[in-house]
């Protein structure tokens, strides 16, 4: 299977960040970080950390230098060979906190895939989505075609566990392909 071995024997194991992209009180981010991590640790070939942004204390305003916090998020994102994005949607966007994060790290994103896990009322967050994936191709990542997307009026997320499968399919395929080109050569942006 994909990930799991090669001609040289095994291959190590794709370090994926799920990035839970809010900070509300009352949010569902983590539940949902959650129900996505829980799906994705039953499947080989991933080594899953989780980047929870309420764990990191980002100024109020864009210093000067970076903090202390700001590094060790970017750091994270550095270490990671590919993401899952965990946003809810309010007002037909993502919320300022996880842009805000995303801007503490350029260089660390290039060249791996993003995949979302979203949600909201009726829309599933896919206007958030939307949104993150012209961020994200400015920082010359791959978005993923396939996303999951949660409704919050729907009871259980029971159609979102064949979207998961699909989407890390395709986050594995492209992380390893990824790994193996930054490998082979430097990307130049």
């Amino acid at each position: 299977m994909l990930g799991e071995e090669s001609e040289g024997g095994a291959v190590p194991p794709l370090r994926v960040a799920v990035v839970v992209g809010s900070t509300r009180e009352g949010r569902v981010a983590e539940r949902a970080g959650r129900w996505f991590a829980e799906r994705a640790g039953e499947r080989t070939g991933l080594e899953l950390s989780i980047v929870d942004l309420l764990d990191f204390d980002f100024p109020a305003r864009y210093p000067d230098r970076p903090t202390g916090p700001m590094r060790e998020f970017a750091e994270r994102v550095g270490d990671a060979e590919a993401y899952v994005v965990v946003t809810p949607e309010y007002n037909r966007s993502f919320p300022a906190v996880l842009k805000q994060a995303i801007d503490y790290a350029y260089d660390e994103w290039h060249a791996k895939p993003v995949g979302f896990v979203s949600y909201g009322y009726g829309s599933r967050g896919l206007y958030a989505v939307e949104q993150l994936r012209t961020v994200f191709t400015e920082l010359h990542t791959v978005t993923l075609r396939n996303g999951v997307g949660l409704d919050l009026l729907e009871e259980g997320w029971a159609d979102g566990e064949r979207a998961v499968q699909r989407m890390l399919r395709q986050l594995l395929w492209w992380g390893l392909a990824l790994r193996e080109a930054r490998a082979a050569r430097p990307y130049v942006a």
